[in-house]
Protein backbone atom coordinates (compact mmCIF):
# COMPACT_ATOMS: atom_id res chain seq x y z
CA UNK A 1 0.00 0.00 0.00
CA UNK A 2 1.48 3.18 -1.15
CA UNK A 3 1.59 5.84 1.50
CA UNK A 4 0.17 3.27 3.93
CA UNK A 5 -0.66 3.87 7.85
CA UNK A 6 2.36 1.66 8.53
CA UNK A 7 4.66 4.55 7.35
CA UNK A 8 3.17 7.07 9.60
CA UNK A 9 4.79 8.54 12.24
CA UNK A 10 3.73 6.52 15.27
CA UNK A 11 1.86 9.09 17.18
CA UNK A 12 -0.68 8.94 13.56
CA UNK A 13 -1.70 5.19 14.05
CA UNK A 14 -2.83 6.32 17.21
CA UNK A 15 -7.10 6.01 17.70
CA UNK A 16 -8.86 9.24 19.72
CA UNK A 17 -9.14 6.90 23.08
CA UNK A 18 -5.18 6.32 23.26
CA UNK A 19 -5.05 9.76 22.71
CA UNK A 20 -7.03 11.29 25.58
CA UNK A 21 -5.00 8.33 27.45
CA UNK A 22 -1.60 10.21 26.35
CA UNK A 23 -2.81 13.66 26.95
CA UNK A 24 -3.69 12.46 30.46
CA UNK A 25 -0.99 10.93 31.65
CA UNK A 26 1.36 13.32 29.94
CA UNK A 27 2.95 10.76 27.72
CA UNK A 28 2.70 13.66 24.68
CA UNK A 29 0.57 16.53 23.78
CA UNK A 30 -1.90 17.95 21.58
CA UNK A 31 0.86 20.08 20.06
CA UNK A 32 2.78 17.05 19.30
CA UNK A 33 -0.13 15.16 18.12
CA UNK A 34 -1.40 18.07 15.57
CA UNK A 35 2.45 18.53 14.45
CA UNK A 36 2.55 15.00 13.54
CA UNK A 37 -0.38 15.26 12.06
CA UNK A 38 -0.03 18.35 9.98
CA UNK A 39 3.25 16.50 8.84
CA UNK A 40 1.42 13.62 7.61
CA UNK A 41 -0.97 15.63 5.09
CA UNK A 42 1.43 17.79 3.68
CA UNK A 43 3.96 14.46 3.26
CA UNK A 44 1.24 12.06 1.59
CA UNK A 45 -0.63 15.58 -0.22
CA UNK A 46 1.65 15.61 -3.48
CA UNK A 47 1.22 12.34 -4.75
CA UNK A 48 -3.05 11.67 -3.61
CA UNK A 49 -4.38 15.08 -3.60
CA UNK A 50 -6.28 14.40 -0.48
CA UNK A 51 -6.52 18.01 0.96
CA UNK A 52 -7.42 21.56 -0.64
CA UNK A 53 -5.77 23.23 2.51
CA UNK A 54 -3.93 22.63 5.50
CA UNK A 55 -4.49 24.80 8.30
CA UNK A 56 -1.35 25.05 10.05
CA UNK A 57 -1.58 27.99 12.09
CA UNK A 58 -5.24 27.58 13.11
CA UNK A 59 -4.25 23.70 13.98
CA UNK A 60 -1.60 24.71 16.37
CA UNK A 61 -3.26 27.35 17.74
CA UNK A 62 -6.32 25.23 19.02
CA UNK A 63 -3.69 22.89 20.06
CA UNK A 64 -1.82 24.69 22.36
CA UNK A 65 -5.53 25.42 24.04
CA UNK A 66 -5.92 22.13 24.07
CA UNK A 67 -2.64 21.25 25.89
CA UNK A 68 -3.18 24.00 28.64
CA UNK A 69 -6.93 22.39 29.14
CA UNK A 70 -5.30 19.01 29.53
CA UNK A 71 -2.47 19.83 31.52
CA UNK A 72 -5.03 22.00 34.07
CA UNK A 73 -7.02 18.62 33.90
CA UNK A 74 -9.92 20.74 32.30
CA UNK A 75 -10.75 19.36 29.04
CA UNK A 76 -13.57 20.02 26.75
CA UNK A 77 -13.86 16.28 26.33
CA UNK A 78 -12.36 13.11 25.67
CA UNK A 79 -11.98 13.94 22.19
CA UNK A 80 -9.95 17.53 23.06
CA UNK A 81 -6.98 17.54 21.00
CA UNK A 82 -7.88 14.75 18.40
CA UNK A 83 -6.66 15.70 15.00
CA UNK A 84 -9.87 15.97 12.45
CA UNK A 85 -10.62 17.25 9.56
CA UNK A 86 -13.68 18.55 7.33
CA UNK A 87 -14.93 17.85 3.75
CA UNK A 88 -15.12 20.93 1.29
CA UNK A 89 -18.52 21.40 1.36
CA UNK A 90 -19.31 22.19 5.00
CA UNK A 91 -18.53 25.80 6.36
CA UNK A 92 -15.46 26.06 8.78
CA UNK A 93 -15.04 29.48 9.99
CA UNK A 94 -12.12 31.49 8.86
CA UNK A 95 -12.33 28.91 6.25
CA UNK A 96 -12.98 28.99 2.35
CA UNK A 97 -15.27 26.45 1.26
CA UNK A 98 -15.09 26.08 -2.93
CA UNK A 99 -17.19 23.08 -2.88
CA UNK A 100 -14.66 22.06 -5.28
CA UNK A 101 -16.43 23.79 -7.98
CA UNK A 102 -13.97 26.80 -9.93
CA UNK A 103 -17.78 28.98 -9.85
CA UNK A 104 -17.17 29.40 -6.29
CA UNK A 105 -15.24 32.32 -4.79
CA UNK A 106 -16.90 33.25 -1.40
CA UNK A 107 -15.51 34.99 1.46
CA UNK A 108 -14.32 32.90 4.53
CA UNK A 109 -17.39 31.49 6.48
CA UNK A 110 -18.11 33.83 9.37
CA UNK A 111 -19.20 30.89 11.46
CA UNK A 112 -18.66 27.17 11.80
CA UNK A 113 -21.34 24.95 9.88
CA UNK A 114 -23.47 22.66 13.02
CA UNK A 115 -21.38 19.55 12.96
CA UNK A 116 -17.70 21.18 12.47
CA UNK A 117 -19.25 23.73 15.38
CA UNK A 118 -19.97 20.56 17.71
CA UNK A 119 -16.75 19.00 16.83
CA UNK A 120 -14.92 22.05 18.04
CA UNK A 121 -16.91 22.17 21.40
CA UNK A 122 -15.73 19.28 21.83
CA UNK A 123 -12.04 20.39 21.48
CA UNK A 124 -11.20 18.61 17.76
CA UNK A 125 -8.27 20.34 16.14
CA UNK A 126 -9.40 20.95 12.39
CA UNK A 127 -5.63 20.35 10.58
CA UNK A 128 -7.03 20.41 6.87
CA UNK A 129 -10.13 20.71 4.14
CA UNK A 130 -10.65 17.45 2.34
CA UNK A 131 -11.23 16.77 -1.66
CA UNK A 132 -14.58 16.64 -2.99
CA UNK A 133 -16.07 16.33 -6.71
CA UNK A 134 -17.54 19.67 -8.13
CA UNK A 135 -20.43 19.73 -5.01
CA UNK A 136 -20.69 16.39 -4.07
CA UNK A 137 -22.18 15.11 -7.78
CA UNK A 138 -20.50 12.27 -7.91
CA UNK A 139 -18.94 8.74 -6.18
CA UNK A 140 -15.54 9.58 -7.83
CA UNK A 141 -13.64 12.52 -6.65
CA UNK A 142 -12.04 14.52 -8.95
CA UNK A 143 -12.95 18.30 -9.90
CA UNK A 144 -11.54 20.83 -12.43
CA UNK A 145 -10.34 22.90 -9.30
CA UNK A 146 -8.19 20.81 -7.47
CA UNK A 147 -7.41 17.44 -9.82
CA UNK A 148 -7.94 13.98 -9.20
CA UNK A 149 -7.65 12.57 -5.82
CA UNK A 150 -5.98 8.66 -5.53
CA UNK A 151 -6.34 6.03 -3.34
CA UNK A 152 -3.49 5.12 -1.03
CA UNK A 153 -3.59 1.63 -1.97
CA UNK A 154 -2.82 2.28 -5.32
CA UNK A 155 -2.36 5.88 -6.72
CA UNK A 156 -3.31 4.68 -10.10
CA UNK A 157 -6.81 3.57 -8.50
CA UNK A 158 -10.00 6.00 -7.61
CA UNK A 159 -10.58 6.80 -3.43
CA UNK A 160 -14.14 7.10 -4.72
CA UNK A 161 -16.58 10.62 -3.83
CA UNK A 162 -17.51 12.00 -2.93
CA UNK A 163 -15.47 12.12 0.61
CA UNK A 164 -12.39 10.84 -1.10
CA UNK A 165 -10.27 13.37 0.45
CA UNK A 166 -11.50 12.15 3.68
CA UNK A 167 -11.16 8.73 2.86
CA UNK A 168 -7.64 8.92 1.81
CA UNK A 169 -6.75 11.44 4.98
CA UNK A 170 -7.97 8.77 7.56
CA UNK A 171 -6.62 5.39 5.93
CA UNK A 172 -3.06 7.23 5.81
CA UNK A 173 -2.84 8.76 9.38
CA UNK A 174 -3.62 12.40 8.49
CA UNK A 175 -5.52 12.82 11.50
CA UNK A 176 -8.11 10.73 13.51
CA UNK A 177 -11.39 11.72 12.48
CA UNK A 178 -13.21 12.89 9.53
CA UNK A 179 -16.47 14.33 8.55
CA UNK A 180 -18.05 13.59 5.18
CA UNK A 181 -21.06 13.91 3.53
CA UNK A 182 -23.62 11.19 1.92
CA UNK A 183 -26.12 11.95 -0.52
CA UNK A 184 -26.09 8.35 -2.58
CA UNK A 185 -22.93 6.47 -1.06
CA UNK A 186 -20.18 9.41 -0.75
CA UNK A 187 -19.22 8.08 2.96
CA UNK A 188 -20.03 4.32 2.46
CA UNK A 189 -17.78 4.07 -1.39
CA UNK A 190 -14.41 5.83 -0.40
CA UNK A 191 -14.57 4.44 2.77
CA UNK A 192 -14.95 0.61 1.28
CA UNK A 193 -12.57 1.86 -1.47
CA UNK A 194 -9.89 2.89 1.02
CA UNK A 195 -10.29 0.40 3.49
CA UNK A 196 -12.05 2.69 6.71
CA UNK A 197 -15.16 2.67 8.96
CA UNK A 198 -17.44 5.53 7.86
CA UNK A 199 -20.97 6.20 9.14
CA UNK A 200 -23.99 7.41 7.05
CA UNK A 201 -26.42 8.27 10.43
CA UNK A 202 -29.97 8.60 10.57
CA UNK A 203 -31.18 11.42 8.44
CA UNK A 204 -31.80 14.32 11.20
CA UNK A 205 -29.49 12.61 13.63
CA UNK A 206 -26.17 14.93 12.51
CA UNK A 207 -27.45 18.80 12.12
CA UNK A 208 -27.13 20.57 8.83
CA UNK A 209 -26.68 24.17 7.67
CA UNK A 210 -27.26 25.37 5.37
CA UNK A 211 -29.85 22.81 3.76
CA UNK A 212 -28.06 21.02 0.86
CA UNK A 213 -29.89 21.28 -2.50
CA UNK A 214 -30.31 17.56 -2.91
CA UNK A 215 -32.77 17.97 0.27
CA UNK A 216 -33.28 14.96 2.42
CA UNK A 217 -30.88 12.77 0.58
CA UNK A 218 -27.87 14.49 2.34
CA UNK A 219 -26.55 13.15 5.58
CA UNK A 220 -23.58 14.10 7.13
CA UNK A 221 -21.43 11.58 9.40
CA UNK A 222 -17.98 10.39 10.35
CA UNK A 223 -15.32 8.74 9.09
CA UNK A 224 -12.30 6.98 10.64
CA UNK A 225 -10.01 4.14 10.29
CA UNK A 226 -11.99 2.40 13.76
CA UNK A 227 -15.47 1.70 14.74
CA UNK A 228 -14.70 2.79 17.95
CA UNK A 229 -13.39 6.31 16.48
CA UNK A 230 -16.76 6.81 14.50
CA UNK A 231 -18.79 6.10 17.84
CA UNK A 232 -16.70 9.13 19.41
CA UNK A 233 -17.13 10.83 16.69
CA UNK A 234 -20.49 10.75 15.92
CA UNK A 235 -21.53 11.14 19.87
CA UNK A 236 -19.87 14.86 19.52
CA UNK A 237 -21.40 15.44 16.14
CA UNK A 238 -25.17 15.41 17.54
CA UNK A 239 -26.05 18.24 19.95
CA UNK A 240 -29.01 20.43 18.96
CA UNK A 241 -28.75 23.09 16.28
CA UNK A 242 -31.86 24.81 16.06
CA UNK A 243 -30.30 26.11 12.68
CA UNK A 244 -31.64 22.61 11.35
CA UNK A 245 -34.99 22.34 11.13
CA UNK A 246 -35.23 18.94 9.83
CA UNK A 247 -33.07 17.61 13.42
CA UNK A 248 -34.15 15.40 15.76
CA UNK A 249 -35.55 17.59 19.12
CA UNK A 250 -33.44 15.86 21.34
CA UNK A 251 -30.63 13.78 19.74
CA UNK A 252 -28.52 11.85 21.85
CA UNK A 253 -26.99 8.24 21.25
CA UNK A 254 -26.68 5.40 23.77
CA UNK A 255 -23.16 4.94 25.27
CA UNK A 256 -21.01 1.77 22.97
CA UNK A 257 -21.82 -1.23 24.55
CA UNK A 258 -20.51 -4.89 23.59
CA UNK A 259 -22.56 -6.84 21.54
CA UNK A 260 -22.44 -10.68 20.81
CA UNK A 261 -22.28 -12.35 17.29
CA UNK A 262 -24.37 -15.57 18.58
CA UNK A 263 -27.84 -15.21 17.61
CA UNK A 264 -27.61 -12.12 16.54
CA UNK A 265 -30.52 -11.98 13.08
CA UNK A 266 -28.46 -10.47 9.68
CA UNK A 267 -30.93 -9.88 6.95
CA UNK A 268 -28.44 -10.75 3.96
CA UNK A 269 -29.24 -8.24 0.92
CA UNK A 270 -26.96 -9.51 -1.97
CA UNK A 271 -29.74 -7.98 -5.25
CA UNK A 272 -28.85 -3.94 -5.53
CA UNK A 273 -30.53 -2.02 -8.57
CA UNK A 274 -28.05 -1.32 -11.27
CA UNK A 275 -25.72 -3.05 -11.94
CA UNK A 276 -24.57 -6.68 -9.70
CA UNK A 277 -21.65 -7.54 -7.69
CA UNK A 278 -18.74 -8.04 -9.80
CA UNK A 279 -17.04 -11.63 -9.37
CA UNK A 280 -14.38 -10.21 -6.83
CA UNK A 281 -16.68 -8.13 -5.12
CA UNK A 282 -19.32 -11.14 -4.72
CA UNK A 283 -16.54 -13.60 -3.65
CA UNK A 284 -15.03 -11.46 -0.66
CA UNK A 285 -18.73 -11.03 0.11
CA UNK A 286 -19.37 -14.93 0.35
CA UNK A 287 -15.91 -14.98 2.79
CA UNK A 288 -17.23 -12.72 4.73
CA UNK A 289 -20.53 -14.43 5.50
CA UNK A 290 -18.80 -17.51 6.40
CA UNK A 291 -16.74 -15.57 8.58
CA UNK A 292 -19.94 -14.07 11.00
CA UNK A 293 -22.03 -17.21 10.58
CA UNK A 294 -19.46 -19.70 11.99
CA UNK A 295 -18.98 -16.90 14.61
CA UNK A 296 -22.74 -17.40 15.61
CA UNK A 297 -24.67 -14.98 13.24
CA UNK A 298 -28.44 -16.29 12.18
CA UNK A 299 -28.30 -15.46 8.44
CA UNK A 300 -30.86 -14.60 6.16
CA UNK A 301 -31.51 -13.73 2.67
CA UNK A 302 -33.73 -10.68 1.70
CA UNK A 303 -35.09 -8.61 -1.04
CA UNK A 304 -35.36 -4.70 -0.37
CA UNK A 305 -39.56 -3.68 -0.50
CA UNK A 306 -40.50 -3.38 -4.08
CA UNK A 307 -40.24 -0.08 -5.69
CA UNK A 308 -38.35 1.79 -9.11
CA UNK A 309 -35.53 2.92 -6.38
CA UNK A 310 -33.34 3.92 -9.15
CA UNK A 311 -36.01 6.13 -10.98
CA UNK A 312 -37.08 7.67 -7.67
CA UNK A 313 -33.25 8.34 -6.88
CA UNK A 314 -32.81 10.29 -10.50
CA UNK A 315 -35.51 12.29 -10.26
CA UNK A 316 -34.49 13.61 -6.92
CA UNK A 317 -31.23 13.59 -7.91
CA UNK A 318 -31.43 14.87 -10.99
CA UNK A 319 -33.57 17.89 -9.26
CA UNK A 320 -31.36 18.55 -6.87
CA UNK A 321 -28.53 19.43 -9.20
CA UNK A 322 -30.98 21.48 -11.28
CA UNK A 323 -31.72 23.27 -8.05
CA UNK A 324 -28.08 23.69 -7.18
CA UNK A 325 -26.87 25.16 -10.32
CA UNK A 326 -29.81 27.60 -10.47
CA UNK A 327 -28.57 29.45 -7.37
CA UNK A 328 -24.91 30.00 -9.17
CA UNK A 329 -24.60 33.57 -10.57
CA UNK A 330 -21.25 32.53 -12.37
CA UNK A 331 -21.14 31.10 -16.33
CA UNK A 332 -22.70 27.11 -16.19
CA UNK A 333 -19.50 26.84 -18.92
CA UNK A 334 -17.47 26.22 -16.20
CA UNK A 335 -19.66 23.68 -14.32
CA UNK A 336 -18.29 19.59 -14.99
CA UNK A 337 -20.62 18.72 -18.30
CA UNK A 338 -21.10 15.72 -16.37
CA UNK A 339 -23.09 17.90 -13.63
CA UNK A 340 -24.38 20.25 -16.25
CA UNK A 341 -26.43 17.06 -17.93
CA UNK A 342 -28.04 15.93 -14.88
CA UNK A 343 -29.10 19.38 -14.19
CA UNK A 344 -30.61 20.02 -17.21
CA UNK A 345 -32.57 16.40 -17.05
CA UNK A 346 -33.56 17.62 -13.81
CA UNK A 347 -34.82 21.27 -14.76
CA UNK A 348 -36.90 18.81 -17.26
CA UNK A 349 -38.95 16.74 -14.79
CA UNK A 350 -42.70 17.99 -14.27
CA UNK A 351 -43.80 18.63 -10.79
CA UNK A 352 -45.94 15.47 -10.71
CA UNK A 353 -43.57 13.06 -11.32
CA UNK A 354 -41.47 14.93 -8.60
CA UNK A 355 -44.21 14.93 -6.20
CA UNK A 356 -45.06 11.20 -7.68
CA UNK A 357 -41.16 10.46 -6.60
CA UNK A 358 -41.52 12.01 -3.14
CA UNK A 359 -44.77 9.48 -2.49
CA UNK A 360 -42.71 6.32 -3.73
CA UNK A 361 -39.84 7.18 -1.47
CA UNK A 362 -42.22 7.49 2.13
CA UNK A 363 -43.33 3.88 0.71
CA UNK A 364 -40.37 2.10 0.47
CA UNK A 365 -39.12 3.65 3.48
CA UNK A 366 -42.21 2.79 5.57
CA UNK A 367 -41.41 -1.12 4.14
CA UNK A 368 -37.68 -0.87 5.34
CA UNK A 369 -38.96 0.09 8.75
CA UNK A 370 -41.03 -2.92 9.03
CA UNK A 371 -39.14 -5.48 7.35
CA UNK A 372 -36.05 -3.72 10.21
CA UNK A 373 -38.79 -5.37 12.32
CA UNK A 374 -37.41 -9.02 11.91
CA UNK A 375 -33.44 -8.14 12.00
CA UNK A 376 -31.42 -6.71 14.22
CA UNK A 377 -29.47 -5.28 10.90
CA UNK A 378 -29.42 -5.87 7.52
CA UNK A 379 -25.98 -6.59 5.34
CA UNK A 380 -24.24 -6.61 1.94
CA UNK A 381 -21.34 -5.88 -0.08
CA UNK A 382 -20.39 -1.84 0.88
CA UNK A 383 -19.92 -1.73 -3.60
CA UNK A 384 -20.81 -2.99 -6.36
CA UNK A 385 -17.86 -3.03 -8.08
CA UNK A 386 -13.89 -2.91 -6.92
CA UNK A 387 -12.04 0.97 -7.15
CA UNK A 388 -12.14 2.21 -10.46
CA UNK A 389 -9.15 4.12 -12.22
CA UNK A 390 -8.53 7.04 -11.04
CA UNK A 391 -10.57 9.66 -13.07
CA UNK A 392 -12.79 7.07 -14.42
CA UNK A 393 -16.63 7.25 -13.40
CA UNK A 394 -18.16 4.15 -15.17
CA UNK A 395 -16.79 0.85 -15.29
CA UNK A 396 -15.73 -0.25 -18.76
CA UNK A 397 -17.62 -2.30 -21.01
CA UNK A 398 -20.79 -2.45 -18.15
CA UNK A 399 -22.71 -0.56 -20.20
CA UNK A 400 -23.93 2.08 -17.83
CA UNK A 401 -24.26 5.56 -18.03
CA UNK A 402 -24.40 7.13 -14.61
CA UNK A 403 -22.28 6.46 -11.84
CA UNK A 404 -25.76 5.77 -9.37
CA UNK A 405 -25.61 2.19 -11.76
CA UNK A 406 -23.07 0.82 -10.05
CA UNK A 407 -23.68 2.05 -6.65
CA UNK A 408 -27.10 0.37 -6.00
CA UNK A 409 -25.93 -1.09 -2.72
CA UNK A 410 -25.45 2.97 -1.45
CA UNK A 411 -28.43 5.55 -2.55
CA UNK A 412 -31.51 3.16 -1.62
CA UNK A 413 -30.34 3.76 2.01
CA UNK A 414 -30.27 7.51 1.22
CA UNK A 415 -34.04 7.23 0.26
CA UNK A 416 -34.97 5.90 3.27
CA UNK A 417 -32.67 7.48 5.27
CA UNK A 418 -31.56 4.53 7.88
CA UNK A 419 -28.06 4.33 9.61
CA UNK A 420 -25.77 2.25 7.06
CA UNK A 421 -22.27 1.51 8.17
CA UNK A 422 -19.12 0.44 6.13
CA UNK A 423 -16.27 -1.55 7.57
CA UNK A 424 -13.47 -3.31 6.30
CA UNK A 425 -13.86 -7.19 5.72
CA UNK A 426 -10.69 -8.08 6.93
CA UNK A 427 -8.85 -8.36 3.81
CA UNK A 428 -5.49 -7.03 3.28
CA UNK A 429 -7.22 -3.92 0.89
CA UNK A 430 -9.82 -3.39 -1.19
CA UNK A 431 -12.41 -4.85 -2.43
CA UNK A 432 -13.78 -6.13 0.75
CA UNK A 433 -15.79 -4.33 2.67
CA UNK A 434 -18.99 -4.76 4.65
CA UNK A 435 -21.98 -2.51 4.73
CA UNK A 436 -24.16 -2.50 7.52
CA UNK A 437 -27.76 -1.08 8.26
CA UNK A 438 -29.83 -0.68 10.99
CA UNK A 439 -33.47 1.03 12.05
CA UNK A 440 -33.61 4.83 11.91
CA UNK A 441 -32.56 5.91 15.16
CA UNK A 442 -30.79 3.17 15.89
CA UNK A 443 -27.60 4.10 15.44
CA UNK A 444 -25.84 3.54 18.46
CA UNK A 445 -27.39 0.11 18.47
CA UNK A 446 -25.66 -0.74 14.57
CA UNK A 447 -22.72 0.82 15.68
CA UNK A 448 -22.02 -2.13 17.96
CA UNK A 449 -22.86 -4.60 15.71
CA UNK A 450 -20.36 -2.98 13.41
CA UNK A 451 -17.43 -3.63 15.85
CA UNK A 452 -18.65 -7.01 16.86
CA UNK A 453 -18.35 -7.74 12.98
CA UNK A 454 -15.34 -5.76 12.77
CA UNK A 455 -13.36 -7.50 15.37
CA UNK A 456 -14.69 -10.92 13.79
CA UNK A 457 -13.66 -10.18 10.53
CA UNK A 458 -10.10 -8.75 10.85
Amino acid sequence: MINSLETAPPLCHLTAAQLAAGYADGSFSPVEVTRAALARAEDINPALNAFTFIDHQGALQAAQASESRWRAKTPLSALDGVPATIKDIVAVQNWTTSYGSLTQNAPPAAEDAPAPKNWRRAGLVFIGQTTTPEFGWKAVTDSARFGITRNPWNPNLSPGGSSGGAAVAAATGAGVLHLGTDGGGSIRIPAAWCGIAGLKPTFGLVPAFPPSAFGTLAHIGPMARTVADLQAGLAAMVLRDRRDWHQFTDPHLAAPAPCALPGLRLGVWQTPPGLAPSPAIAAAFADTLTTLQAAGAILEPIALPAANLMQIFEILWFAGAAARLRAIADSHDRIEPGLRAIADRGEAIAVTDYIAAHTARAAFGAAMDALLTSYDALISPATAIPPLAAGQLIPHGAGLSRWHEWAGFSFPINLSQHPACVIPAGHAGPPAALQLIGPRRGDARLLDIAAACAAALA
